[in-house]
């Protein structure tokens, strides 16, 4: 896999769990543990894109 590849299924799976947060955090049942699991990859996804595409 490409590195430009690889970045641009990172990016993807950025939005889908952004996707997923919003969502959970909509749902009235929604734990804040939940939440939390869920911004905390997006944020090491984020992480990993930004590092890819600094060096």
């Amino acid at each position: 896999m490409s590195l430009s590849s690889h970045i641009q299924e990172l990016r993807k799976k950025h939005q889908t769990l952004s996707a997923k947060v919003d969502a959970v955090q909509r749902s009235p049942s929604a734990s804040s543990l939940e939440v939390a699991q869920l911004k905390k990859q997006k944020l090491m996804v984020k992480e990993e894109i930004t590092r890819l595409t600094t060096h």
